[in-house]
């Protein structure tokens, strides 16, 4: 791996440092969350095949466990105005102070909202205590939105939200690119850089082209350094693509903030190298 200037290796320790953990609700990933230490910060997600239920009560459940949760509305999966009222009294009464609201990945939508940008602004009328309201980025595009699309959408939702979310992508270059893209467009909500965790290969190749991050794959293909990291064993871990990163963490006019680990539910083991890595970059 190339090796990090001063400036860089703290910015690597502080965004490491201050990264956290996504999870979907399983039968077994609440045992699993035992591996973090108290008051973690943890976001659950949303999917269309579980519903948005599935993840309040799982919000629920943590939050008397004392983590710090930031639960995923996907608007796809919101109803109308009347659920949404529930919701936001459900987390109001939770004390829950931070949420990630994505458009969802579901291919209808189940009611009134089809785009984040709509429940967002219908959020921002009742009288709720979020101190964050998250939105999702994707800086190498979505599979079923075109590019420009993304991005007038992302202006959009600037002023209802403050931070954003990057998917995952494997190609430093093309995620520094965009960083600095959307910052000359003005965009400049804080950005938690969207990295995997410790998965297992086959896991982490077929999640990554469902999402849309094929390019980047194809891209770590033919970087015979990290390709040859990736693929000479069965799990991924992502020193070597922060590594590559670590430019762009330094750099002010990116203002990343940390790091959104896409853990895959291997919590334990992505937590364990989280640890470790800190340690051994603070040593050096």
């Amino acid at each position: 791996m190339r090796k990090l200037s001063n400036a860089e290796r703290t910015a690597v320790i502080q965004t490491v440092h201050h990264a956290y953990m996504e999870v979907f609700p399983t039968a077994t990933i609440e045992d699993r969350l035992s591996a973090l230490d108290s008051g973690a910060y943890v976001a659950v997600t949303c999917s269309p095949s579980k519903g948005i239920d599935v993840t309040l009560d799982m919000t629920e459940r943590l939050v008397a466990r004392n983590f710090r949760v930031i639960p995923h509305l996907a608007a796809k999966m919101v109803k109308d105005r009347k659920q949404l009222s529930g919701i936001m009294a459900r987390l109001k009464d939770l004390d829950v102070k931070s949420i990630f609201v994505p458009g969802g990945d579901a291919k209808t939508p189940a009611g009134d909202y089809s785009t984040a940008f709509e429940l967002l602004r219908d959020i921002a009328e009742f009288d709720h205590d979020f101190l964050d309201i998250g939105i999702a980025a994707h800086p190498e595009g979505h599979p079923d939105v075109d590019n420009d699309v993304m991005l007038r959408e992302l202006e959009k939702k600037q002023p209802l939200a403050n931070y954003l979310v990057t998917q995952m992508c494997f190609d430093p270059e093309a995620l520094g690119n965009w960083l600095y893209g959307i910052r000359e467009r003005g965009i400049d909500l804080p950005a938690w850089i969207g990295i995997p965790g410790v998965a297992d290969l086959k896991s982490l190749l077929m999640t990554s082209m469902r999402i849309g991050v094929g390019d980047s794959l194809r891209y770590l293909r033919n970087q015979s350094r990290m390709a040859t990291l990736l693929f000479r064993s069965k799990a991924y871990t992502p020193e070597a693509l922060l590594f590559e990163l670590a430019p762009y963490l330094a750099d002010p006019a990116c203002k990343v903030a940390g790091h959104h680990i896409y853990c895959f539910n291997q919590v334990a083991r992505s937590e364990t190298w989280r640890k470790d890595f800190l340690a051994s970059l603070r040593a050096e």
